[in-house]
């Protein structure tokens, strides 16, 4: 049985996305509940799957991770094991941090970050290029990041 959302479990959701440290005694006091409805509705939401985890957003560069790259990746082969198979690899890549199928000439973007070119470098000759089932990669290196903004668009109703 899928959870029916209303207004309250939307503004939990909205609030939870934007900083999902805050307290739960914050969290009820910012949409309106006392605090143990709010945590139930929290544990709701979490059971239903529709708060899969709660995760920290670190900066990259910071952290020494000053390369941004996406990758397209074309395959020989597109059978379902094939795919499978080349989404079992990405996992087991560190560098790759998403990983998307697409429609189209592509079968697969994958986002990369890394210290530097030259890890990205050796990433993409050592491992991405011959991997299984690989027929062509296209790398594009970002210059700046415009926006960062993870989730989904919520917007409450009502």
């Amino acid at each position: 049985m899928a959870l029916e959302l209303d207004t309250l479990d939307w503004r939990i959701l909205k609030e939870l996305q934007a900083d999902g440290r805050m307290t739960n005694i914050a969290l009820a006091s910012k949409i309106g509940l006392s605090a143990p409805p709010c945590l139930r509705r929290v544990r709701a939401l979490e059971e239903a799957g529709l708060i899969a985890g709660y995760t920290a957003m670190v900066d990259e560069e910071a952290l020494g991770f000053t390369l941004t790259a996406f990758a397209m990746v074309r395959l020989h082969n597109q059978a379902e094991a094939d795919l499978r198979s080349f989404e079992n690899r990405v996992l087991a890549w560190p560098l790759v941090r998403e990983a998307h199928m697409l429609s189209g000439e592509s079968d697969f973007m994958l986002k990369c970050t890394a210290r530097d070119l030259t890890s990205f470098q050796n990433f993409v000759l050592s491992e991405l290029t011959s991997a299984p089932n690989v027929a062509s990669v296209k790398t594009f290196l970002t210059i700046r990041r415009a926006k960062r903004e993870p989730g989904v668009p919520i917007v409450v109703p009502g």
